[in-house]
């Protein structure tokens, strides 16, 4: 049974920020050495449960096919399923059908793929993460004002590439700190900075602190715009890194926000690895190390950490503790293409 453990570790408190609760739960079997600490907050967001409710809600309304353009949310698990429901996923509008029923990703899009889907009468359902629609307005309001805006991100993600379109004469795209050094702009009194939503704090905060000396009137967003799920996973890998010898992080090769992960663990210098599933882990990994944490990127289904726990306790980690950094009750609305629907249908 899982039980409140009455001592809370000092690393973990030392390491959490101000405003973070620290919750330790222990499952444990008496001759047990070797652990697994799983991490809370893990795993799916508000954005990508509304984004992923958005392709099986469509599904069920309209039925197959419905087509995604670019992934729904960067999970090869969940692409499958949802492909295997009968969802087409396609790079570009182009690939689907005059007049066939479009779901643009939780990555957002740029005003001129919305162009193109009504030039070609697509019905076009949009699961953009409402945190993302935030940035993407901040861009319009920046451009509006005549600013240079800086965009802190990663060139070719998806969210980098709709939200450069807003203003792509207005914007541009920095990753180092090195990137700022180089900036020449044409009035350094105008400028305001954003950023992708997936980014880690750390890196982050170095870009804009440097941005901030060279630019000393540079406006930035009212809120910040790295989203509330990754700060509050990366804030649980630093509390945890100090407790275990081995992060392994759930999630596909493409998604950010799990990259950034193990970059945050591994420059506490703690070993980390990412892994699709249990069937990634080399037991190399494992050799000498007594305790394991789990976490999971925003896009990462739970099963699959299941399936990794499961993995584990067969090589000999026999002991559980689950350690809470902060508890999530952030919820989206579905969008009012869905809606609509969804209130008409209950009205008959």
């Amino acid at each position: 049974m899982t039980q409140l453990s009455p001592a809370r570790p000092e690393s973990l408190l030392e390491n959490a920020q101000n405003g973070f609760s620290a919750r330790v739960d222990q499952q444990k079997t008496p001759t047990a050495e070797k652990k697994i600490i799983l991490l809370t907050p893990r795993g799916f967001c508000a954005g990508v449960v509304r984004a992923i409710d958005v392709v099986k809600i469509a599904l069920d309304l309209y039925g197959a096919p419905i087509y995604v353009r670019k992934e729904i949310v960067h999970n090869r698990h969940v692409v499958e399923e949802l492909r295997a429901a009968g969802a087409i996923f396609v790079e570009e509008l182009s690939e689907a059908p005059s007049g066939a029923r479009v779901i643009f990703s939780a990555h957002g899009v740029s005003p001129a793929v919305r162009v193109e889907a009504q030039e070609r009468g697509l019905k076009v359902i949009d699961a953009t993460c409402p945190l993302v629609t935030k940035v993407h307005l901040e861009a319009v309001k920046f451009a509006k004002q005549n600013h240079t805006i800086i965009l802190i991100g990663h060139e070719n993600h998806d969210e980098v590439i709709g939200t450069l379109g807003e203003a792509p004469d207005h914007m541009i795209l920095v990753s180092t700190v090195e990137d700022v050094d180089k900036l020449i702009l044409p009035n350094p009194e105008k400028v305001a900075f954003l950023t992708q939503t997936t980014l880690s704090l750390d890196e982050t905060t170095s870009i804009v602190d440097r941005l901030r000396q060279r630019f000393p009137l540079i406006k930035g967003p009212k809120s910040q715009d790295i989203c509330y799920a990754t700060e509050n996973r990366q804030v649980a890998v630093k509390a945890v890194a100090p407790m275990t010898d081995l992060l392994l992080v759930v999630g596909s090769k493409n998604s950010s926000n799990s990259l950034r992960l193990v970059e945050v663990c591994q420059r506490s210098g703690v070993a980390s690895f990412l892994v699709d599933d249990e069937s990634d882990v080399k037991l190399e990994w494992l050799e000498n190390v007594k305790s394991v944490a789990i976490t999971a990127g925003a896009s990462a289904p739970e099963h699959l950490v299941e399936q990794l726990i499961d993995f584990l306790r067969k090589n000999g980690f026999g002991a559980l503790e689950e350690i809470e950094i902060k508890e999530e009750d952030v919820r989206f609305s579905l969008p009012p293409e869905l809606t609509q629907i969804q209130m008409s249908a209950t009205s008959i």
